[in-house]
């Protein structure tokens, strides 16, 4: 006797095939969706984030009692920063000009021979805002030009 063939026997596992790859499919552009938009999101808070990481370890560098201030440096609200180097002084300033986070580093006492435009740009920010909350904290705050806002407290632990 003969076996007859249906056509289901053909289809049922094609279409299985079908569905299986349209499923995984659909989970990979979902994932890729999800993906994509993780990277954007770090990507909007870098520069923000960045600013406000810099800052915080610099100011840890130079944690010594009376070593910072919170002070304007060429009519920009600016972090200063001692620090005695081979018997003298020298300041570093960062602050926010021109659209970017700038630090300079300078001989103590030079200050009136600088603008704010001489320091060295650190990254693209579009505001920076900076204030010693106690002789023993600090609290700053960094916008990006994306508009993405970070801030941030930071102890100062030197014995005053």
């Amino acid at each position: 006797m003969m076996k007859r063939n249906h056509q289901i026997e053909l289809l049922l596992p094609l279409m299985l095939f079908f569905v299986f790859t349209l499923s995984a499919l659909i989970v990979i552009l979902f994932a890729a969706r999800v993906y994509q938009k993780t990277v954007d999101e770090a990507n909007m808070n870098y520069n923000a984030n960045t600013s406000l990481a810099y800052v915080r370890e610099k100011i840890h560098q130079h944690d010594v009692a009376g070593a910072i201030t919170v002070t304007e440096f060429d009519k920009c609200p600016a972090i200063r920063m001692s620090e005695v180097i081979g018997g003298e002084e020298y300041v570093t300033y960062i602050y926010q000009y021109a659209g970017a986070l700038r630090e300079l580093f300078i001989k103590s006492g030079t200050e009136s021979t600088m603008n704010a435009s001489s320091g060295t740009e650190i990254l693209p920010v579009r505001l920076f805002y900076v204030n010693m909350e106690n002789e023993r904290l600090l609290f700053f705050t960094c916008t990006d030009h994306d508009g993405q806002k970070a801030s941030a407290y930071v102890g100062i632990y030197a014995e005053q």
